[in-house]
This record gives structure tokens, sequence and C-alpha cells, in this order.
């Protein structure tokens, strides 16, 4: 069949009247594109791509293009009315801004065409603004939330970000649900202007506030599957079962007597690396990092495998895990227990002295841990606290941490960025209920984990380079974000400044210059949120983050589905189905890794198989179909990462917030993190987290706020208070549906500037008090007139 017949087709379907944006694989099934037509059908997609007359936009769904002046993308809502629209094709627009009264009915998540209309310009910008005039697809029809009433009328205020009005509920007693059970809402009628929500309840939580229903809530909000199928279930059972240590050795390097140690949170279950570590009398190191190999029991195709893929990665609450694999996987024969034999593949990594890279090779290989310690018991022992740990522990960790320091001075000197961002931990009571919250450990047995699970992402992603074989990196590109201003904007405020573009190594100067110091935590924090966030593609871009010219996800097949593609890759480089490219007439190879960074492919593999060129794509052939099924899982596990990371962010954050319930009226330290028009945003010491504090629980004063300064400045007092800047506040309201805590004043403590206001000042404040006054009389004439 014609290439011209297929690219008709295509423009057919995606033109007709109700199309919703679906990825290539999913038009092709609609079609019922044969198998043997794919290549051609998927040259007809690049074909019409490249002449612009289908896009392709987010999560690889295939778009008709926008008429002039329209785009389609994602609505982002804002309590306030306004919101914005975040391109599903990149453009000169950016997120385009929705004012309020413009967005329709378009709820956060929806995918929305909008009209764009340009509004002048500021700095020599263009800038613009849009209006929705239509909803094509809705994000969300589920809600969570408290089922309230007020005398004959029940409702449901939704719990979280997306939707910011009371569903009216029409089936109050469906469910049997009762006033303050927390319930999911079905959408039955979006609100508009001039309709309000109305929905069904179709599941009741528990009472709102008891132990174990906030999980619940953000569970459902989210949408996570708890459950695995039976199919599955049975699946994943027949390939734990299969396991046969003895059979299953053949033709793996059998490395159980090899000294080596898990290191994981102390309530861990999966336990996916193992470590092992040989100090030379030369001053060179061999680490071993061993990853549970998890390919082996979750097949390529097979029901399993599409589940896996799916979830993408586990999700990870406070007290529990929602994880990617059935436990009797991931709990089971994949992970690395204790004194149990487990199948892995390895990298074996030698450094020199320095800690740079001096060979690598890959085996499948057969281990068995002869310990499993907690980060509390190797930092323990690394503090000289050895207790009753043999001499073999000891000695690995002591080698371990050695090599753990060599490696991050080294990767530290290549521009590595290290952020100072604290983090905390609820504490719960035997009953589930938060009662304090604690600093997450930080000791250095962490970083040095970090360290050598880096090492052998980067060390496969090198040797896939080197291969010239696409496979899914893991990238990191900030170049443009630190290039906008925003940040050197931000950092001005603070005393501090950044060249045009920065590069790592500046921005590690400004970072070593303020930790320790009352601005780290603003700073640390700004540079963070500046950067776009790392995500899964086939873009050969590297790691900005990490000063990392190849990096993908390896160490973590039990709970991300990205490093189980990568360990599927590697498997065929183990059994030889792929090569080196083919050398040149000179003698040297057509494409190699960069200098310095030697690659030894020794193969473990039964060495009387036979080598098998396989045809793969090359990484530059963008239109190449394996390409485009790297880009288009990438995109989805990207996307379920986000999510998975905002729920548990919402859930510590829910939790502190119920925690803070009682002690409403009491002071705590804060730290000033932002101002705004409507009051200035201050960060617990303690607890982590921003509350606001209003204009009206500022002082007795009127408040002006300076942007450019990062301030705000008490017209009558003068006083002066800036990002950085310490208070003591208290917590005055919280607002749990919402997420909001809101703050009052208790005192200034220290750094906050106070001058006696001038004689202008007086007078501007003495014409403002008698405009209002002034217009408050006016109001009350009016009033008077129209009664």
């Amino acid at each position: 069949m014609p290439s011209e017949t297929f690219a008709e087709r295509i423009l057919r379907f995606v033109q007709a009247k109700g199309y919703r944006p679906q990825q290539i694989e999913e038009i092709a099934r609609a079609l019922g594109i044969a198998e043997e037509e794919q290549g051609d059908f998927h040259a007809a997609c690049r074909a019409l791509m490249r002449t612009g007359r289908v896009v392709l936009g987010s999560s690889n769904a295939l778009l008709p293009p926008s008429p002039p002046g329209k785009i389609v993308g994602i609505f982002r809502g804002n309590p306030r009315g306004f919101g914005f629209v975040v391109p599903e094709v990149p453009d000169t627009h950016g997120d385009l801004y929705i004012p309020a009264g413009a967005t329709l009915d378009a709820m956060t998540g929806d995918t929305v065409r909008a009209l764009v209309r340009r509004r002048g310009g500021r700095g020599g910008k263009r800038l613009h603004e849009g209006r929705i005039v239509e909803i094509l697809q809705r994000g969300q029809s589920r809600f969570v939330g408290e089922l309230q009433h007020q005398g004959p009328n029940w409702f449901v205020l939704p719990d979280g970000y997306t939707l910011h009005v009371p569903i009216t509920i029409t089936d109050r007693t469906a469910k049997g649900a009762q006033a303050g059970d927390q319930v999911v809402v079905e959408i039955v009628q979006y609100p508009t202007a001039r309709q309000e929500a109305k929905g069904v309840i179709i599941k009741v939580l528990g009472r709102r506030g008891d132990p174990g229903v906030d999980t619940t809530s953000i569970i459902e909000q989210h949408g996570f599957p708890m459950e695995f199928s039976e199919a599955v279930l049975q699946e994943a059972r027949a390939a734990a079962q299969s396991f046969e240590p003895r059979r299953d050795l053949a033709g793996r390097e059998d490395l159980r007597t090899l000294p080596l140690l898990t290191i994981d949170p102390a309530d861990a279950r999966d336990f996916d690396d193992a470590i092992s570590v040989k100090c030379h009398e030369d001053g060179t190191y061999e680490l071993g990092v061993h990853i549970a190999d998890v390919g082996h029991f979750v097949k390529e195709g097979a029901g399993l495998d599409a589940e896996a893929r799916e979830r993408a990665n586990s999700v990870y609450l406070p007290r529990m895990v929602i994880p990617m694999l059935p436990e009797v996987l991931s709990n089971g024969v994949c992970s690395l227990q204790e004194r149990q034999p487990r199948l892995t593949k390895s990298v074996f990594i030698t450094y020199g002295s320095d800690g740079t890279v001096r060979a690598a090779r890959f085996a499948n290989s057969v281990i068995r841990s002869m310990k499993r310690l907690t980060y509390e018991q190797a930092s323990a022992v690394l503090e000289g606290k050895r207790g009753r740990m043999s001499a073999k522990v000891v000695a690995l960790l002591e080698g371990a941490d050695r090599l753990a320091r060599v490696i991050r001075a080294r990767r530290l000197r290549e521009g590595m960025l290290v952020l100072d961002l604290p983090e905390v931990e609820p504490v719960f009571d035997a009953d589930g209920r938060v009662t304090d919250v604690r600093p997450a450990d930080r000791s250095f047995s962490h970083t040095l984990i970090e360290m050598f699970m880096i090492e052998a992402n980067e060390a496969v992603a090198r040797l896939f380079a080197g291969l010239d074989v696409p496979c899914l990196r893991r990238i990191h590109d900030a170049r443009e974000d630190l290039a906008d201003g925003s940040l050197q904007r931000f950092l001005r405020v603070l005393g501090h400044s950044l060249p045009k573009s920065p590069d790592r190594f500046d921005l590690q100067a400004l970072l070593d210059g303020v930790r320790e110091t009352p601005e780290s935590f603003s700073v640390h924090l700004a540079i963070l949120r500046s950067m776009k966030q790392a995500e899964y593609s086939p873009e050969a871009i590297g790691h900005f983050a990490l000063a990392s010219e190849h990096y993908c996800h390896f160490t973590s097949p039990i709970r991300r589905y990205p490093d189980l593609s990568v360990h599927r890759l590697l498997e065929r480089y183990l059994l030889g189905e792929l090569v080196k490219p083919p050398f040149r007439g000179d003698g040297k190879q057509a494409r190699s890794p960069r200098p310095g960074r030697l690659i030894s492919h020794r193969r473990t593999a039964d060495p009387g198989a036979v080598l098998r060129l396989s045809v793969s794509a090359r990484s530059e052939d963008r239109g190449s179909p394996g390409v485009q099924d790297l880009a288009t899982l990438g995109a989805h596990c990207s996307a379920n990462e986000r999510r998975a990371e905002a729920a548990e962010r919402e859930l510590t954050l829910v939790l502190t917030l119920r925690l803070l319930e009682k002690s409403l009226g009491s002071e705590v330290d804060g730290v000033v993190t932002g101002v705004a028009n409507i009051g200035v945003y201050v960060q617990l010491e303690k607890y982590l987290i921003d509350g606001l504090l209003r204009f009206e629980n500022l002082l007795d004063d009127w408040w002006r706020v300076d942007p450019s300064h990062g301030a705000v400045i008490g017209e009558r007092s003068g006083r002066r208070i800036t990002v950085g800047d310490r208070l003591k506040v208290v917590l005055s309201r919280i607002h749990l549906p919402t997420r909001q805590l809101d703050l009052a004043l208790a005192k200034l403590l220290g750094g906050v500037k106070s001058s006696k206001p001038s004689k202008a000042v007086d007078r501007k404040l003495k014409r403002r008090r008698e405009r209002r006054s002034l217009r408050a009389s006016l109001r009350g004439a009016r009033r008077s007139h129209r009664g």
C-alpha cells in the first residue's frame, strides 16, 4: 500500500470531528494497520510531521497543527480564577497566561484549545494572553473531599489544587455517607460561570482525620492502582516458583564468595542493589555494583511486563509503598536478601587513585549478600562504632567510604552540583497518627551509595553511547532555564550575582559561598526551582546537574521501569547481539566513547556464543520506530514519576498540617522565602513547609511590595522585610482541603531593617487614610440612596 494512502488515512483520522489526541501506536491500532505495514505507516507519520501537516505533542500524541493564533495545551488553573496553558508543542509564547473570565469551564489538567492575543510588551519582549475556546479532553473526573452540608444542601469541597469550587451531591444516601466522611466523587456536571458542579458519591473512604484516611485519599486523588489482577499475580507466582539457583547459574559469573552487602533504609523490603569494593596496593580500586536481574523474571511483552510498564514506578508514601511489581517478586526472589543466592547484573569499574575511570566491564552474575545493613548501621560503623559487626563488613565499608569520597571529589571537580536542601519525615505513633516530624538522615552512608549508583548508571550509558545504540536515558538540560534571567534577578535581591548564562562552576561557587548562611536555603531552593526536572528520553543531551555526558537509570529495576528497559538492552549486549561499530580502514573505531573514558567490552556469556550483529536504529535516526518507542516510553515514565513525587509531597504536607492543627496559636520560627501582592511567604524552620503571612496579619501598617529587591516595606513604620529574614510567627489558620497555612507575625528576629518614616511619607499616609474614609462614606451614601 503506497505511503500516500497511509498519509490520507492519518490526516482524515486526526482531522475528524471529536478526535482526541492519541499516540501513533494507538492510531495504528484504530486504523487496523497490520504488522507488516507498520514500517510504511510510521514513514507516512514522519513525512506528515516533516511537512507540518501534523505535529507531535506532549506524551507523543499526534495532533493537527493549530490554526494561526491558536494553541493546544494543558491548562493549569489558579484559585484566583486565572491560569496558564502549557503548550503541547513548545512555541514562542511559552506558557500562555489566561486571565480570569477567559478560562471557559476548564480545570487543571484539561487539554484545551486557546486563542492567543497580544497584550503589549515589556523589556523588549512581546507579551501574550489567551482565551480558552474549546476543551478537548477532561483531565480528571474523580475528586476526593469531605462530605459537608448547610441545611438541606450537601456538597464536597475537593481536596488539592485542581478544582476550587464545591461539588453539589445529588445522591447523598447512595453509599451511606455521613457528614464528615471522606468520599470519592464522580463529576456529572462540570462547573461554569452559569452552573454549579454536580457529582455522585462512588466510594466512602472513612472519617476524615482517622488514621490512614489521609493516605487513602491521596491514593484515590492521584489515581494510583492498588491491586494487581489475578492474572498478573499468577504470572508473578509462576516466575518466582521457577527460580532454581543451580540451574540458573549456567552462563553466569559466580560471585557468591565475593564479600558484598546491601545498604538501604530501615523500613525497606525490596533490595535491588549490592556493592563490593577492592582496594589495591597501587592505590587503584575496583567497584562492583550488583543489581537484581528483574528481566530474568519479567519477560518483555507478557502481562506482568505490561502492568509494570503502565505503573512505570513504585510509589513511596509515608508508611506505604505501592509497588511496580507484585511483592512475591519485589520483596521475594528479585530482592537481594541476606545470605540468599540471587541473580544479578554486575558492573565492575576500575578507578585510578584520583577517582578517574580506567575501565568497566559487565556481567550476568549470581551473588549472595553477606550482610543487609541500614544507613544508620553503616554510619555507625564508619564513625567507629563497630559493635559486633564482622571484620569483613567493616573492611568493606571502610574501603567503600574511601572510594566514595575520591569519586565525589572527582565529580565535584567536573562540575557536579550538590544542593543542600534538608528534608523532614513524619513520626507516627502505634495508632498511625503523626506525633512529630524529624530531620531525615543525611549521613555520608547515603552519599556513599548515591555515588556508586551514579557511577554504575553512567558506565552503562557510556557503553551504549560507545556502541551507538539508542537507549532510554536520564537527561537534564538546564542551559535555557538558567539563561532566562529569573534566577539572576532573584539572586540580586539577596546580594549575589551570576553571569547571564552560568555554567556548573558558576553555580558551584555560588552554592559554596552561601552554605551555612541565613539565605542558604532560599538560594539552594531557587536554583532547584529554576531548572526543569530531569526526565527520560532517548535524546543524547546529558545530565547537567551530575556533570555527566551520558547517563541512564540502571540500578533500580524493581521500582523503575526505565531501569528494566536498560537491563534488557544490556542483556542483548551480554548475549553478543550488540557489538561495537565497525573499524575504519585506519584501524580506528568509527565511533567511540570520549577520551579518558575507556570501556573494556569483556563478555561473560557463554564463550562459545556466536556474536550476532543486530540491525538497530542509530541514535541520530530520529525517525526510527525504536527511538520513537523510547520517546513514548520516556514521556510516560516521566509523567508517572512526577505524579508519584507530587503525591508524596502532598501527603507529607497534609500530615504535617494535620499535626499543626493541634498547635494553632503557638509560635514557631520561620524564614522568608518570597513576597507577593497579598503577603509574605514564610517557611517554618522545623517543619519545612510554607505558610502565608498576609498583610492584614503583619503589624498595624500599610505595606508596599518591592519585587525588585524581594522585600515589603511598611510605609508608616519604615520596617523592611526581605527574602532570607528570620521571623517568629504564629500558626493562625489551617485549611486542609486547599493545603493552606495562614500565619500571623509574632516577632521580628534578625535582619529586619527599620527606619523612621519621613514627613513626606506621613503626609502620603494621611492623604491615603482621608481618601479611604471618603470612599467609604460615598459607598454608604449610595447604599442609603438605593434603599
